[in-house]
Order: C-alpha cells, then sequence, then structure tokens
C-alpha cells in the first residue's frame, strides 16, 4: 500500500497501524481495487476502502469498451461519492448501509474509506437462499423505498440502475429480439413517467446484501447505480438474482404481496404523505415493465443469459401485448 493512503487510512480513523490488508476483489473492468485494512488503535478495528483508479486501457470482460461505457463507470463512482456525501445520512436500520469515513475525488480518483460491516454485525454473503432470506432483503428495499418516496436529487443518476435505455446504446444497438427493440423506449418511458417516483439502489442483487449471522437483518452496499425511478426495478432484479424459473412462477404473489405489505408499514413509519394504495396500483402493474426494460439489456448484453428464462420472457411478451 502506498504510504499516502496508509496516512489517509490512519487519520480518517484516528488508528495507530494498519496491521493487515486484504484484497477484497478488483473493481470491474480493471478501475481499481477494494480493500479491508485491519487496524490498530482508533475507531474501529477494520475499514473498507474503495479505491478507483481508471485505467489508460480497459478490459471489459464482454468487450464493452466505448466511450460510452467508459463515462458511465466513471460517473457511477462520482455519483456514489455523493450518495454517502448526502443522502446516505438519512438512512436507518431498516435499510442499513456503511458508514463514511473518508471521501475523497482528485482528478477521477476516487477514494471512500468505509465501514467494515463484518466488523459491525453483517458478516455473511449468501450464493444460496431460502424464501425468508429473499423477504429479509426485500424489506429493507421497501423501507429503502418509503425513506427516499419522491426524493429527488441532482448529484445522483437522473434515472436509476445499471441497465437504464439512455445509458445502454451499445448494448441496445446489438439486440437480437427486434420486437423487443422496437418497444424498448415505449417501455422505458412507461417506468419513468410513473407517478410515484422513489430512490433506486440500481443494482440490488443478492450479492450487493450482507446478511447479518442470525439472518434477520441485512445492510446494503454498491450504491454506483443509485437515481430516480420506480420501485419495481429494485424488486425485479432482486429476484432475479435469487430465484430461478420454478421458484419465480411459484412465489412471485407472495413476494410481490410481503413487499407491500413492508412498503405499507415503512411509509407510515416514515410518515410519507401519499396514497400507499395508488403506489401499489401503480407499481403493481409496472413490476412486469421493469422486468422487461431488464430483459431488455440483457439481451443486447449477453443474449442467452441465464436470466432470460420461460419466466422472464412470457413476463416480456405480456408488455409486448399490452403494447402493441
Amino acid at each position: 500500500m502506498k504510504e499516502q493512503l496508509a496516512e489517509l487510512i490512519l487519520r480518517a480513523t484516528k488508528a495507530n497501524a494498519i496491521i493487515r490488508t486484504t484484497e477484497i476483489q478488483q473493481l470491474w473492468s480493471g478501475y481499481g481495487q477494494i480493500l479491508r485494512c485491519e487496524l490498530a488503535g482508533g475507531s474501529c478495528p477494520s475499514v473498507i476502502v474503495k479505491h478507483v483508479q481508471p485505467p489508460n486501457e480497459t478490459n471489459h470482460p464482454r468487450g464493452w469498451n466505448t466511450n460510452l461505457s467508459h463515462e458511465r463507470k466513471l460517473k457511477s463512482y462520482q455519483v456514489e461519492m455523493s450518495w454517502y456525501q448526502d443522502l446516505a445520512k438519512q438512512c436507518d436500520d431498516h435499510c442499513r448501509l456503511p458508514k463514511t469515513y473518508l471521501l475523497q475525488n482528485q482528478a477521477d480518483d476516487i477514494l471512500m474509506i468505509m465501514e467494515d460491516l463484518n466488523a459491525s454485525g453483517f458478516p455473511l454473503r449468501k450464493s444460496d437462499v431460502e424464501l425468508k432470506d429473499v423477504k429479509v432483503c426485500l424489506k429493507w428495499l421497501a423501507h429503502f423505498h418509503a425513506k427516499y418516496m419522491n426524493v429527488r436529487s441532482d448529484e445522483l443518476w437522473s434515472i436509476g440502475t445499471y441497465w437504464h435505455l439512455d445509458t445502454r446504446l451499445d448494448e441496445f444497438n446489438a439486440m437480437q429480439d427486434l420486437e423487443l427493440k422496437a418497444a424498448a423506449r415505449q417501455i422505458d418511458e412507461t417506468l419513468n413517467l410513473a407517478k410515484y417516483q422513489t430512490l433506486v439502489h440500481g443494482d440490488a442483487k443478492l450479492a450487493n446484501f450482507c446478511f447479518s449471522e442470525d439472518n434477520m437483518r441485512v445492510a446494503g452496499v454498491d450504491f454506483q447505480y443509485v437515481g430516480h425511478s420506480c420501485g419495481m426495478k429494485d424488486v425485479a432484479y432482486l429476484l432475479s438474482s435469487c430465484l430461478h424459473e420454478e421458484d419465480l412462477t411459484h412465489c412471485e404473489s407472495g413476494l410481490l404481496c410481503f413487499y407491500f405489505d413492508a412498503l405499507k408499514k415503512a411509509l407510515s413509519k416514515y410518515s410519507q404523505p401519499v396514497d400507499f394504495e395508488q403506489i401499489q396500483q401503480e407499481w403493481s402493474h409496472l413490476y412486469n415493465y421493469a422486468w422487461a426494460d431488464f430483459y431488455r439489456f440483457l439481451d443486447g448484453w449477453n443474449p442467452g443469459h441465464w436470466k432470460m428464462h420461460s419466466y422472464s420472457e412470457n413476463i416480456k411478451n405480456k408488455v409486448l401485448k399490452q403494447l402493441s
């Protein structure tokens, strides 16, 4: 570790020394790395360091090495830093996320020193889940969406999610499903014109939730694509990351009911002046549109992806039929 970075970590945490540094992962396409630093003394036993250093040449796993892709990634890290600087402070234990010790941006060299959620009681990461685990994540999303209902910020994505159409024109041009391609703009506009908008996490996959040891709570991480949209984008994407087509077919109704019940309680908890019945009616209708919107991205990005199964194809076809 470079001496300057080590000094920043020690100063931000008031620690005496860095005992051990472990790389957790490389950032997508070689844009930096995430480290865990174990500390001696100071305010915490360890921290997570997210250090963004854009490469001179990118190496995207699927070959999407365009200027548009590069600008999107850069903006995503700037958005994440802005999120932690401002609106993230409104989150509570019902939509837990890491605290920050230092945020710094110097000519696109972005440094975020954050709470280590492992040390704070959220040490579990899951690749396989039971329905009760999915519900814990849905409850987090419900509180997140309720907390930020109708909130706007120019510092975030104007439309949240990493697959938003206007930021994925390379993938749009590569689409193979021509009927869906023709309807893509209308699907996007239907979601964007929803009366009830909130902030969406934007990448609410299972891997971005840290579970407590008793599996009763989660904390969310990775807010690069937080922005304004309909909450169903997060819900559809979470379910796509957790469940296969057979489970989705059988459990969709029950899981959506669970989410809306949690949303109703969260809106009341936060004293949001909105009509829950109208939100539920509008967003229930938009669930299929959110799924079809993500299917559109997959069709251009990675045709034949395992999420393009019969369940998602049936939803896409329902939407196309409604629009025809």
